[in-house]
């Protein structure tokens, strides 16, 4: 028999075969082992409130990377109160996308790459797990990498003699020194024990880390605003540069940059959202978690760079370097380590929890979700992170075309679900390879999604490969979104 879910209603009933002590995943005897594992399968129970989810964004804003970014925001040549508004009107647009995303996954319990077999087909959900797997896996490398950069400035600061072991030109393997190795692995070490713990650990973890981080964020900001002296600082870290209607294209610049930033958990948002009690805690959570919450870590990380200016004489806009200036072990020490969790954070809830889930969906029996996470883990190391960083023109290049994908992705998933099934979902259909079951198609693939999403990828990598396209490159979010949404939606109506 059919389990459909239709409107915020959803009737799993518990298998025979299982008991409440033994696990907390739906498994019927119908389901097809090899689209079923413990991990993928619909959940029994959703628990989680507005507060885990409103932490999950804390922990996904606060971290070296959205400093920079929320600071970079200011120095583009705006008023203060353009900024204010691009941001807002940026964040309210990741806000409205992932109530979007979010709801399909929240009503029958199922992670991204379950859900995407409704649009793709029961195999052809591999397309975009793979895609969006591996644009995890090399942004897991880079915060990783980034993160040792303050467990590095600790074990300096308490032993210099280590100092020549920093250089890679006298103690270095494949672009990285002996201390930046350990460094790397002590980092990869710490998060993969967090991950092994499971989603529980998880959201334990998250639930006190980025409050934690918000504490130690005010208190530098505090210090160095009494350092400085409020008069001695000004937040137009640019200079005011574009006014009346010349600001409007750097404001719409900003506005999808915001939106860019956030774009990859946008996208599986719903990895996150299955453990929600309701959707109305889903919808509460983003709204402190997004707009609320990034405005005002925005406005305590343009005051703490700006401060740089006055105290250090030069604007630091990376917060482990800002640190490192500090003439307090106390505070140095405070600080790398509270940089090290936020960056923990926003790795395993962005970097680490889907590619889990991406990589167990191409073998459910082979890989479990423990097993995706670790395949993504190893592989961020054989990708040398630290040569990608270092390497701004490579590394723009391989993830904006990687990025060019996660708008259309994200289209054609919305498109499905509100559009063509009515926010409808077949839930057992999604775990069968029977030929008459609804997600079939064709031998398990929709030709339909991958005929839409070949231009709606096309397009965005054109505007990000041609030079005489750059310009519309930073939009290449909303290029693929759009195009897959609707090229989706022409080929589905053409077959109905």
């Amino acid at each position: 028999m059919n389990t459909a879910v239709s409107q915020g209603t959803i009737e799993l009933p518990l298998p025979s075969h299982a008991s409440p002590a033994e696990s907390n995943a739906l498994i019927k005897p119908g389901y097809d082992p090899r689209l079923t594992n413990e991990d993928l399968a619909p959940l029994r129970k959703q628990t989680w409130g507005q507060y885990n989810i409103f932490a999950f964004w804390m922990s996904d804003v606060h971290s070296v990377g959205g400093y920079i970014t929320a600071g970079s925001l200011f120095a583009l040549g705006l008023s203060s109160w353009q900024v204010l508004v691009s941001l807002l009107v940026g964040i309210c647009i990741v806000q409205f996308f992932c109530n979007l995303v979010a709801k399909p996954s929240q009503l029958t319990g199922t992670p991204y790459p379950v859900v995407c077999r409704a649009p793709f087909g029961v195999l052809g959900a591999n397309i975009p797990a793979v895609i969006r797997g591996l644009i995890a896996v090399a942004w897991y490398g880079i915060q990783t990498y980034l993160a040792s950069g303050a467990f590095m400035l600790l074990a300096l600061h308490f032993y210099p003699s280590l100092s020549a072991y920093a250089n890679v030109a006298q103690h270095g393997f494949v672009g990285l020194s002996t201390l930046g190795w350990v460094s790397f692995m002590v980092m990869w070490v710490l998060q993969a024990f967090v991950f092994w713990h499971g989603m529980e650990a998880i959201r334990r973890f998250i639930d006190w880390a980025g409050p934690a981080v918000y504490v130690v964020m005010a208190m530098l900001c505090a210090w160095l605003v009494w350092k400085a002296g409020w008069s001695h600082i000004d937040m137009r870290l640019g200079g005011v540069k574009f006014e009346g209607w010349d600001a409007l294209p750097v404001m719409l610049s900003a506005i999808a940059l915001v939106v860019s930033y956030f774009s990859g958990p946008m996208l599986n948002f719903g990895d996150f959202s299955r453990y929600a009690k309701s959707f109305d805690a889903v919808k509460k959570g983003n709204f402190w978690g997004l707009p609320v919450n990034f405005l005002f870590f925005s406005l305590l990380s343009v005051i703490t760079t700006a401060a740089t200016l006055p105290v250090f004489g030069e604007l630091i806009t990376d917060p482990v370097h800002t640190v490192a200036r500090i003439d307090s072990t106390m505070a140095v020490v405070i600080g790398a380590l509270t940089f090290m969790i936020a960056t923990v954070g926003i790795n395993i809830v962005a970097n680490f929890v889907s590619p889990a889930f991406d990589f167990s969906n191409v073998n459910p029996q082979k890989i479990s979700w423990r097993t995706g996470g670790m395949i993504a883990a190893v592989g961020s190391v054989f990708i040398t992170p630290w040569n990608l960083y270092n390497n701004p023109e490579v590394i723009h290049y391989t993830l904006d075309i990687l990025g060019s994908f996660i708008g259309p992705l994200f289209g054609i998933l919305i498109a499905d679900f509100y559009v063509v099934r009515r926010q409808r979902v077949n839930v057992d259909a999604l775990y069968t390879l029977n030929p008459a079951g609804e997600y079939w198609y064709r031998n398990g693939y929709n030709p339909r999604a991958i005929w839409a999403l070949i231009p709606a990828a096309l397009v965005p990598i054109l505007c990000v490969m041609v030079p005489t396209l750059r310009g519309a490159a930073n939009y290449a979010w909303f290029i693929g979104t759009g195009l897959g949404f609707v090229a989706y939606l022409l080929l589905s109506a053409r077959k109905r």
